[in-house]
C-alpha cells in the first residue's frame, strides 16, 4: 500500500523562528486573532473548540486580561496546510506521503550539524533577574477545567547537560504555574531529562535548566520525540536546515538555548525540594498521574523578545489533537526507519494512530517474504526506540491495507487474526504515568510498565495462496467508480 511519497521533492524549512513561522501561515489564511480573551477559562474553551480538528486554525491571543500589553499566546501550529509547510514539504502531500517524505530527506541518513554560540539575540531584548522574575505576568492559561493550575510548560522544550560528560538534552516536560519564581519540572521516568536529574541528584548538585517556551516548531517537536541517547536535539535541527543553529548562553547557569526563542526561563532544580504537581488532563485522554510531590524549577532568571509569543500544544486525548498529529507524522517515521535499520525487509506503511496519543497503537504493513517475517516486524516495532515508551498495541498487517486508516487496520485485524493464534504479549515494558491503567499498587511501588500485544494480522504465509481473496475494488474499478458515480457524493463528504 505503500505509495509515492514525492521522494524527489526537496524540503524546505522557510522560517528559523516562530515569528518567520507565523508570518508564513497567515500568508496561508490559516491564523486567527482574538483579543481580550482571559486565561482562566476563555484560552481553554478555545482549545477544546479548535485543537480536535484536522483543518483548524491556528490562533493567537493578544491582550490577554492581567498581562502585559503585547504578551501572546499562540496554539494548534499543526493543523491545515500549514502542517507541510512546518516541516518543509508542498502542502498537496497526504499525512503519510508527509510523514515517509520526511523520512526519506531527514532520517535515511540523519546529518548533525553541531550548534554554535554567539554573543546576542533577540532573546536577550528583555533580561529580567532578582525581584523582577515573575512568570505569573505571562498569559499561561487553565488548559482543562479540572487542571491543578496554570500550565505555561505544554509547547515547551528543557534544556540539561548530563554532569558526567556533558552531553546536552533537549526534552518536552510539562510545568505548572506555582508563583512568581517557581514552575514545575515533570521528567517522566527514563527520558533523558529524569535521567540527567538522577545523576545530579547522586553527587548531591542542583541540576541546571533552561526551560524555552516559544521556540520555532521543529526545535519543539525534536524535544517531543525520541533522539538517540547522548545526541543533542537542536543539533540534529541544525542538520535538517543545513546550518548550524546559533545559541547564546544563560547568564545563571551557562547552558545554551536558541538565540531567537521567544521566552527563556533559567535556574536550578533542587532535588530536596518539593511541591504537589497536578493534576493535569494528559494525552491518554485522563488526569491519570494525579497530585503528587515532585521537584520543580526556581527560575533565577527570564529572558524574552519584545511582545513574547508563548507557545502553547496542551493535550486534549480521547482522540486525535495537534499533539497526536504531530507526533504521528514524526513518530512513523522514525519508527519506520528504526524498523528498517534492523534489517526487517519490505515495510511499506507505518503509523502511530493518532487515537492513543500516537504511542499506543500502531500499524505496520509489509509485503511479506517469509515465515515469521510479521511477528519479526512487530516485535522489533514494539520495543525500538522510537516506539517502546507507552505503547501497548502494535498491529502488522499485508501491503493491501493503508494503515494510515483506523477502520481499515481494524478490519484486517478482525478478519485476518485469531485471538488465540495472532498475538504475542511482551510483558514488563516501558510504560508512561500518564496510563490510567496502571494500578494504585504499581504506581505506589514506582513499576511503570506493562504487557505490549504485538498482533499478527497478515494473510497465514504458509496457506496464502488458498485464503479467500479480498473483494476490495481494483484501482481500475475504483478510478471507474469515483469518474461516472462521484457526482452523486459531491458536497456530502
Amino acid at each position: 500500500m505503500d505509495t509515492a511519497s514525492g521522494s524527489n521533492i526537496a524540503p524546505n524549512i522557510a522560517y528559523d523562528d516562530l515569528r518567520e513561522w507565523l508570518e508564513l501561515a497567515d500568508r496561508l489564511g490559516e491564523v486567527e486573532y482574538v483579543k481580550g480573551a482571559n486565561w482562566h477559562e476563555d484560552i481553554g474553551l478555545a482549545a477544546e473548540a479548535v485543537l480536535r480538528e484536522e483543518n483548524g486554525p491556528c490562533v493567537v491571543f493578544e491582550d490577554v486580561e492581567g498581562c502585559p500589553k503585547g504578551f501572546r499566546l499562540l496554539m494548534n501550529m499543526f493543523a491545515g496546510t500549514r502542517r507541510n509547510m512546518t516541516l518543509g514539504f508542498p502542502d498537496h502531500l497526504s499525512k503519510w506521503d508527509l510523514s515517509n517524505s520526511y523520512r526519506e530527506a531527514f532520517l535515511t541518513d540523519q546529518k548533525i550539524i553541531k550548534h554554535k554560540i554567539v554573543k546576542n539575540g533577540a532573546i536577550f531584548e528583555n533580561i529580567l533577574m532578582g525581584d523582577d522574575v515573575d512568570v505569573t505576568k505571562f498569559p499561561a492559561p487553565i488548559w482543562h477545567e479540572n487542571d491543578g493550575g496554570r500550565y505555561i510548560g505544554t509547547g515547551t522544550y528543557s534544556i540539561t547537560r548530563d554532569p558526567e560528560d556533558g552531553w546536552l538534552n533537549a526534552g518536552a516536560y510539562r510545568s505548572q504555574v506555582y508563583d512568581k519564581n517557581t514552575v514545575g519540572f515533570l521528567t517522566a521516568r527514563g527520558h533523558h531529562g529524569y535521567i540527567h536529574r538522577q545523576k545530579y541528584e547522586e553527587i548531591g548538585e542542583k541540576m541546571p535548566v533552561c526551560m524555552v517556551l516559544g521556540g520555532d516548531p521543529i526545535t519543539f517537536y525534536f524535544g517531543g520525540t525520541e533522539a538517540p541517547f547522548g545526541t543533542f536535539e537542536l543539533d540534529m535541527v541544525g542538520g535538517m536546515r543545513g546550518k548550524a543553529m546559533e545559541l547564546v548562553e544563560g547568564n545563571i547557569t551557562g547552558l545554551p538555548f536558541p538565540a531567537n526563542a521567544e521566552i527563556v526561563f533559567e535556574g536550578y532544580v533542587h532535588h530536596d525540594k518539593k511541591r504537589d504537581e497536578g493534576p493535569f488532563g494528559e494525552w491518554t485522554g485522563h488526569y491519570a498521574g494525579g497530585i503528587e510531590s515532585r521537584s520543580y524549577l526556581t527560575v533565577e532568571a527570564i529572558y524574552h523578545r519584545n511582545d513574547p509569543i508563548l507557545l502553547g500544544v496542551p493535550p486534549m486525548g480521547q482522540g486525535p489533537d495537534e499533539l497526536a498529529r504531530y507526533r504521528a507524522v514524526m513518530r512513523s517515521a522514525n519508527l519506520k526507519q528504526n524498523i528498517l535499520d534492523a534489517g526487517i525487509p519490505d515495510i511499506q506503511q507505518v503509523w502511530c494512530h493518532e487515537t492513543g496519543g500516537s504511542r499506543m497503537l500502531h500499524g505496520v504493513s509489509i509485503k511479506q517474504r517469509y515465515p515469521g517475517h510479521a511477528r519479526q516486524a512487530g516485535q522489533i516495532a514494539a520495543q525500538c526506540r522510537a516506539a517502546a515508551y507507552a505503547s501497548k498495541y502494535v498491529i502488522v498487517v499485508d501491503d493491501d491495507v493503508d494503515v494510515t486508516q483506523l477502520d481499515q487496520l481494524i478490519w484486517a485485524m478482525v478478519v485476518r487474526s485469531d485471538p488465540k493464534e495472532s498475538i504475542d504479549f511482551i510483558t514488563g515494558a516501558w510504560d508512561s504515568p500518564a496510563d490510567p491503567i496502571l494500578t494504585p499498587k504499581k504506581r505506589a511501588d514506582g513499576d511503570m510498565t506493562h504487557s505490549v500485544a504485538v498482533i499478527d494480522a497478515c494473510i497465514p504465509f504458509h496457506w496464502r495462496d488458498q485464503f479467500p481473496i479480498s473483494n476490495a475494488p481494483s484501482p481500475e474499478v475504483t478510478r471507474k467508480s469515483e469518474e461516472k458515480y462521484g457526482y452523486l457524493m459531491q458536497g456530502r463528504k
